[in-house]
C-alpha cells in the first residue's frame, strides 16, 4: 500500500495538484493534467480571486472610513446667544457707549448732508478668508445702532453651512431704505462679499442702494502720513484711546471657525465675537469724531484743509 500511495503522489504532483487532494477528485481542465513549461503570451490574463478582490475593497473602505472620520467633539461647545433657527446664533447686548448727537455730519465722508444717528447700522463681518472671492462666506456678521441713547450690538453667528441662508434672511430684516450703512473698508471688502452671498443664496441683496459710509476713506485722507498706518486698530488707539488685550487678531478668526466646525472648543469663536463687538464700537466712535472734526471746521474751509492734511 505504501508503494501505491506513494506513487499516487506523485502523479499528482506531475498533475499540479495538491497532495492532499482525493484521488477520486474530478478534474476540471485537461490542461491541469500538462505541467506548465511556458507562459502563453496570447493568453487572456488570469482574472483575480473574487476573494481577493473583496478584501482589497474592505481594505479601501476602511482606510477611507479612517480619513473621513471627525475628530472627537470638544466639550467646550456652547456659543453665546440664543438659537433662533438651526445652527444660527442670535446675541444683543446693550452698552453706554459714548453720548451721540442728534445728527451726524457727514460732511467728512464728502455728504453734504447731516444724518439722523437713529439711522446710522454699523457693521462688520467675519469670514472663512481674507482673501475674497466666490469660496468665501461670513460666518458672523454683527451690526450696532444706537436705540435710545444707548448702543446696540446684535450678532449673527452660524455654527454650520446651512445655517447661510437663514443668516442673511435675519440681516436683511434689520435694513430699511432709510439705513445708512458705516463701515471700515466695508466699501470694498464687506458688501460686496455678502452682495455675492445673497447672490448665491438667490435672495435679494439688501444692501444694494443704501447710503454707505466707509471711514477707511476719510480717515486716510486726514491722517495718512501722520500715523504708521490707517489701521482699525491705530485709528481706534488715536482717537477712541483704545488698546485692545488679549484680543483675537482678525486673521485667526477663520481658522476658529473652522476649528469649531470640526468638533474644536468654542473658546476662540466666543474671542472672535469679543473681537467683533470691538470692532463695531470703534466704527461708531471713529465715525463721532470725524463728525464733531469736520463741524468745528468753517464749512467753505472743510474740503481745502482735509486736502491739506492729506498732503502732509
Amino acid at each position: 500500500m505504501s508503494a501505491l500511495s506513494s506513487k499516487l503522489r506523485g502523479l499528482r504532483r506531475e498533475a499540479g495538484l495538491s497532495p492532499s487532494r482525493p484521488a477520486d477528485a474530478p478534474i476540471q481542465n485537461q490542461a491541469q493534467l500538462a505541467a506548465p513549461t511556458s507562459i502563453d503570451a496570447t493568453a487572456a490574463p488570469a482574472k483575480p480571486h473574487q476573494s481577493t478582490s473583496a478584501e482589497a475593497l474592505r481594505r479601501l473602505l476602511q482606510l477611507r472610513g479612517r480619513a473621513l472620520t471627525p475628530t472627537r467633539t470638544a466639550a467646550d461647545r456652547e456659543l453665546p446667544g440664543q438659537l433662533i433657527a438651526p445652527g444660527l446664533h442670535y446675541t444683543e447686548v446693550f452698552a453706554d457707549w459714548l453720548t451721540p448727537p442728534d445728527q451726524l455730519d457727514a460732511r467728512f465722508a464728502r455728504h453734504d448732508e447731516r444724518i439722523d444717528t437713529s439711522r446710522l447700522l454699523h457693521f462688520d463681518t467675519e469670514t472663512t478668508g481674507l482673501a475674497g472671492g466666490t469660496g468665501t462666506r461670513a460666518f458672523m456678521i454683527g451690526a450696532a445702532d444706537w436705540q435710545h441713547g444707548r448702543f446696540r450690538l446684535r450678532q449673527l453667528t452660524i455654527s454650520n453651512l446651512a445655517a447661510e441662508s437663514a443668516m442673511l434672511a435675519e440681516f436683511a430684516r434689520w435694513l430699511t431704505p432709510d439705513s445708512v450703512l458705516v463701515s471700515y473698508n466695508g466699501k470694498c471688502y464687506d458688501a460686496p462679499l455678502l452682495a455675492t452671498r445673497y447672490r448665491l443664496a438667490r435672495m435679494a441683496n439688501p444692501l444694494t442702494g443704501l447710503l454707505h459710509l466707509d471711514l477707511l476713506h476719510p480717515v486716510r485722507r486726514q491722517w495718512r502720513g501722520c500715523w504708521e498706518n490707517c489701521r482699525l486698530a491705530t485709528a481706534e488707539r488715536e482717537l477712541l484711546g483704545v488698546l485692545r488685550e488679549d484680543d483675537l487678531p482678525g486673521a485667526e478668526a477663520p481658522a476658529a471657525w473652522l476649528s469649531y466646525l470640526r468638533g474644536g472648543a468654542a473658546t476662540n469663536l466666543r474671542r472672535v465675537a469679543i473681537h467683533n463687538q470691538q470692532d463695531l464700537r470703534s466704527l461708531a466712535g471713529i465715525g463721532l469724531r470725524l463728525s464733531e472734526a469736520v463741524a468745528r471746521t468753517p464749512e467753505r474751509h472743510a474740503p481745502a484743509t482735509s486736502n491739506s492734511r492729506a498732503r502732509r
